[in-house]
């Protein structure tokens, strides 16, 4: 799988241990930064990372940051992203099999290592269920069909 990474200075660690670990497993990294841990604004990385899932070129990604939120809202102004910042490796499961997420936010001050590690392998791994999340997917992409659903009732 190809997985596009992006970080800034607060997840700068944690982005090279999984960019160590996803290349381990036979994944594809596109690393768009940090490269470093020296002070730097997130949006400038985070951003990058999360159109290049937008746009297909890779089909995963992941963003980290000191807490992870900000991280998630920059990935989330993008169109066709659905990012969700995780914490368990339970949040991670439901996060890909309810909300089909093609991005994961997590926050290096929140987290041991060892975890976000285990998150990001669960998070891999674990299929979208489909079934009746599929029409709150739609409702995410295309918020229209909310109102219609509404005005219908």
């Amino acid at each position: 799988m190809k997985i596009s990474l992006g970080s800034d200075h607060a997840g700068f660690r944690y982005k090279e241990k999984i960019k160590e670990f996803l290349t381990g497993q036979g994944h594809e990294v596109i690393d768009f930064g940090t490269h470093s841990a020296e002070p730097t604004d997130y949006p400038l990385f985070i951003r990058p990372a999360a159109e290049a899932v937008a746009r297909g070129e890779a089909e995963r990604g992941i963003v980290l940051g000191g807490s992870g939120n900000g991280e998630a809202i920059t990935a989330n102004k993008v169109p066709g992203i659905r990012c969700g910042l995780c914490w368990t490796e339970q949040v991670a499961i439901w996060n890909r099999a309810h909300n089909d997420a093609n991005v994961l936010s997590l926050g290096e001050r929140t987290i041991s290592e060892e975890e976000a590690l285990k998150i990001v392998k669960v998070w891999l791994e674990t299929p979208f269920e489909g079934g009746r999340h599929i029409h709150r997917i739609q409702l995410i992409e295309h918020p229209e069909l909310a109102k219609e659903t509404t005005s219908a009732s």
